[in-house]
């Protein structure tokens, strides 16, 4: 190679390293910052998790939370505080009012995320939570606004946690452990904690699932044992604790006197009570946007050769309906005066 080859062949080199936007530098420097980027939100979610329990983070939980030496962890609460996102009494660090607010967007991505991946993807319960957290880091509030929106504004994640809202605000969490439950009668799922991870898949190996009506037949120190009135479970107090349970509310009081609308018959009217917990993301989206909400009457009309689809009359327009989706529409027969 002669010497006017390796002169162009090094300026070629330094156009690659240097050259704005597009060269192997400047694709490093947005790669580092992107990752600092992350291990901040993490930070944030991390902090505002342990204050939510009643408890305020410290350099040591962050940096087991991390995954990261104490002193990276240290200039992470460093540059933390010069961006006035947290501050830091002694071992305890605290969020400040912005840093909340910037918790809760990314709280609020991993949730919708998780949403979008059970209901949309299909995913497997179990998988969902590491995906959320490669996705949680890229969305803009405006779009992380249009994927609330598109999945209909759904208010829990899979596992019950609640969604916070687009204005910054978390609704409480609801539920007592399975282990803390002491009053008579059937109660609802509606949280499934999902750590310590094989706590979680204990729980779903078992086959209980979230919104699962339930009652409990027996406990001692070694198991509790539940039935949901067909199958029996039988789950160790360390997992059951990681259950939490509610008195059923009045809308599934209705519902167990209810009929699905796929039962309806050809010459009934029904009362739409309830749209079934299973209905979530762009499904209920759209069943919403047909006008199925309760106290809506409805009935079958166009009696169909094959079956399915079949046809309904509701606020005076002809929808068509496959019977695994009517049959997740809650209704009560009604007369009505002609």
């Amino acid at each position: 190679m002669t010497p006017l080859s390796w002169i162009i062949l090094v300026i070629a080199l330094l156009i690659a390293i240097f050259l704005p936007r597009v060269g192997g530098l400047a694709v490093y420097k947005s790669y580092r910052a992107s990752q600092e980027r992350e291990q901040v939100e993490d930070a944030l979610k991390h902090l505002f998790d342990r204050e939510q329990h009643g408890r305020l983070a410290s350099p040591e939980s962050l940096a087991g939370a991390l995954d990261l030496p104490r002193g990276r962890v240290t200039k992470i609460i460093e540059d933390m505080e010069t961006q006035g996102l947290l501050e830091s009494r002694g071992a305890q660090l605290r969020l400040t009012s912005q840093g909340e607010r910037l918790a809760l967007h990314i709280v609020r991505a991993h949730r919708l995320w998780e949403r979008y991946l059970t209901d949309e993807a299909r995913m497997p319960l179990e998988k969902i939570h590491s995906e959320a957290q490669r996705r949680e880091h890229s969305l803009t509030e405006a779009e992380l606004n249009d994927l609330d929106a598109a999945l209909g504004h759904p208010t829990r994640d899979p596992h019950g946690d609640p969604i916070p809202t687009r204005e910054g605000t978390l609704p409480k969490a609801e539920g007592t452990p399975l282990t803390a439950w002491q009053a008579e009668g059937p109660i609802r799922i509606v949280h499934l904690e999902d750590e310590p991870a094989l706590a979680f898949e204990q729980i779903l190996a078992a086959g209980l699932r979230l919104g699962q009506t339930i009652r409990i037949l027996d406990r001692s120190p070694k198991r509790i044992l539940l039935t949901d009135g067909e199958t029996e479970y039988r789950l160790a107090p360390a997992v059951a604790a990681n259950v939490s349970v509610a008195a059923l509310p009045a809308s599934e009081i209705e519902k167990a006197n209810a009929i699905s609308l796929a039962e309806l018959k050809d010459n009934q009217r029904g009362e739409i009570v309830i749209l079934d917990e299973a209905v979530q993301g762009f499904t209920r989206r759209r069943f919403l946007d047909l006008g199925l909400t309760p106290g809506t009457i409805i009935h079958p009309e166009l009696q169909n050769f094959f079956g399915d689809p079949r046809a309904y009359r509701v606020r005076g327009t002809l929808i068509a309906l496959r019977k695994d989706q009517a049959a997740q529409v809650w209704v009560k027969p009604v007369q009505v005066d002609t």
